[in-house]
């Protein structure tokens, strides 16, 4: 094979910027969405608010709390980050045991990479959803936005979904620099 690709005056690209690469963002892959399950996964606030139970009368102020755990799209978002945190640590481990794999592992891993993208993209946007409901509320149903009531709720939301972002980016890289090296391995 290596005959042919000099027969064709044809380069091989050096395989070793791909595995530090694919290292690396597999690290960034783990870390972030590791991060993005705890910061969400631990995001709570209870506030006391004004509720008028009957019009000109004064206020009884209630404890009312926001909680991860409240919207099935952050337990989602919770979950998806958490399998693909585990999942990363797992390719992580595949990958620099068998640095020199076959190709139906790299398939394989590729594969498993593409899933963790939709997972996350899927987490992300169900997340992503709520968390624009609670910071702008919807005026057509009549629901209010609560982020100015649950400011360190609403920042916590909006940090891990940033930074799971920066995870599901990764992914999306890492699917990239496979296809490349799968391609490039093709004979």
């Amino acid at each position: 094979m290596e005959n042919e690709y000099k027969n064709n005056h044809v380069k091989v690209a050096n395989p070793k910027p791909f595995r530090f690469s694919n290292f690396l963002l597999r690290i960034l892959a783990m870390a972030t969405t590791f991060v993005a399950a705890i910061v969400m996964g631990l995001a709570k606030e209870t506030e006391t608010v004004p509720f008028v139970l009957i019009p000109g009368t004064d206020p009884l102020f209630v404890p009312v709390s926001a909680k991860m755990r409240y919207s099935s799209s952050f337990v989602f978002f919770v979950v998806a980050n958490a399998i693909a945190c585990a999942y990363s640590a797992f390719s992580l481990l595949v990958t620099i045991g068998g640095s020199k794999g076959s190709r139906a592992l790299a398939l394989g891993i590729t594969i498993l990479d593409v899933i963790m993208v939709a997972l996350l993209f899927s987490g992300n946007g169900a997340a992503t959803t709520v968390g624009l409901l609670g910071y702008k509320g919807n005026s057509h149903v009549g629901w209010n936005k609560v982020c100015n009531t649950f400011e360190k709720f609403c920042r916590n939301v909006m940090a891990s979904l940033i930074v799971s972002q920066i995870g599901s980016i990764s992914f999306v890289l890492l699917v990239a620099i496979s296809i490349f090296d799968l391609h490039r391995r093709s004979p």
